[in-house]
């Protein structure tokens, strides 16, 4: 693991962090299930391409999917 895979891991855990108590506090599904996801999902990324690709990905998914 480098800096930047830290780096990342840590940004989009804090994002799913944000979203997670917005979906936990506005009693929203999509909001808490993507923050959940963005916590956990920088564990099984093999390099940081992927890492910012799902996460920038994941980060969106609210925005364009009401739920």
């Amino acid at each position: 693991m480098d800096v930047t895979s830290l780096m990342l891991s840590v940004l989009f855990g804090c994002a799913g962090m944000g979203f997670w108590i917005y979906g936990k506090r506005e009693q929203r599904l999509m909001p808490l299930l993507v923050g959940v996801v963005l916590m956990v999902f920088p564990y099984f990324m093999p390099n940081n391409w992927s890492l910012c690709l799902v996460g920038v990905g994941l980060c969106a998914v609210p925005f364009f999917v009401q739920g």
